[in-house]
């Protein structure tokens, strides 16, 4: 049997949590709460399927969703988007990620991957004969070295590829950033895709800021978003696309050949639940707290870090502590300390190490204490 990705193996995140339920670890390698989500939000799609929403959806999403997800991106990015045509529900971001470039990326293609990068994207690209073309960042990749990203677009390049508030550092662009990309790719035919799950969780009133907020952006910009990273129901598998008129068209043509639909209920339950905006807007603050109850509690360790200005994880580095490569140290952490991380050279290009493990605070505080004094302790 010849694979189609014969370099591709079993997910990282799948690794270590494995080895967390092999060693009964505290897991704080995968990226996902271990409390509930609200139970209004379960009560919401109990109704609904209890009022009949059990049949399929339309292609694009339940309308008054897209309605409501066009009304927030209008009220928190100052962008506009039509309901009817630009804006499609989908099985998460990865879906959308999926869709987005398999719909534009062909054969020969190149596609500039921001690194440490999300590990779902080089495999799609290449899945339909694209080139990845990683840029690396410098640890602790709390800056885009905007230079290096020009030096790598050539004729070739057909999508650039975006994650803010970046997955696994917890950077936040800055309006100098986003405008800096703007003017990079102006007068090309390069297209932008957004992965911005984190929207909703940036801390210390930092601003998320969307490539929808720049007209040069939007116009070439395929954004994805996830209703499980906002509203802590990661299993349920819900996100969404915008794009222009144009690119959604095309976006839709594949969506359609993909899942066709997705579910029904829940998309009615999300539709009601957006009516109450303090559900996302008070995300920020809440992980916030969790943050820095983690790094308070390891504020006398070894490790050492760049307090994360976004998403739900944090870096250490143990430098001053160990000369093993963070595999290794990640497998030592987990087996012999009971905790467990994720290693970020695995996000690296050609896992590159700088001695960085990546923790999720998305949990209880009684977790967070609990894997604290582990690291204390070591």
């Amino acid at each position: 049997m010849r694979s189609k990705l014969p370099q591709n193996k079993l997910s990282i995140f799948a690794v270590m949590s494995k080895m967390a339920a092999q060693y009964n670890a505290i897991n704080l390698s995968q990226g996902f709460p271990d409390f509930n989500t609200d139970p209004a939000l379960i009560r919401l799609v109990t109704q609904a399927m209890q009022n009949g929403s059990n049949q399929y959806a339309p292609l694009a999403g339940y309308l008054p969703l897209r309605e409501n997800i066009a009304a927030l991106v209008q009220e928190l990015r100052g962008a506009t988007y039509d309901p009817e045509q630009e804006i499609c529900i989908t099985v998460g971001a990865s879906e959308a990620l999926y869709v987005a470039i398999t719909a534009f990326v062909h054969r020969d293609d190149e596609v500039i991957v921001l690194k440490p990068a999300y590990d779902t994207y080089e495999p799609t690209i290449a899945l339909q004969g694209g080139i990845p073309v990683p840029v690396q960042l410098d640890a602790p990749y709390t800056m885009v070295d905007w230079d290096a990203v020009a030096a790598a677009i050539t004729p070739k390049t057909r999508m650039l590829v975006l994650n803010n508030p970046h997955n696994p550092s917890g950077m936040v662009l800055k309006d100098a950033d986003l405008k800096r990309l703007e003017e990079l790719v102006k007068d090309t035919d390069i297209l932008i895709l957004s992965d911005e799950v984190y929207e909703h969780i940036v801390f210390d009133e930092k601003q998320h800021r969307s490539v929808a907020s720049y007209p040069g952006l939007k116009e070439r910009a395929l954004v994805t978003a996830s209703f499980g990273k906002t509203f802590h129901t990661t299993g349920w598998k819900m996100g969404y696309c915008l794009a222009p008129k144009a690119l959604m068209a095309e976006f839709n043509k594949v969506h359609q050949n993909t899942v066709f639909c997705v579910h029904h209920p829940t998309q009615v339950a999300l539709a009601e639940y957006l009516n109450e905006p303090e559900h996302y807007l008070n995300l920020g603050s809440f992980y916030q707290r969790k943050r820095d109850v983690f790094l308070n509690a390891i504020q006398g360790s070894r490790f050492r870090f760049t307090p994360s200005e976004g998403t739900y994880f944090q870096m250490l580095d143990y430098t001053g502590i160990s000369g093993l490569n963070d595999v290794a140290f990640a497998e030592y952490l987990t087996k012999e300390k009971g905790l467990a991380s994720i290693p970020v050279s695995v996000f690296n290009k050609e896992q590159r190490d700088d001695h960085l493990l990546r923790f999720c605070f998305a949990k209880e505080e009684d977790t967070l204490l609990k894997a604290a004094a582990i690291l204390n302790a070591i």
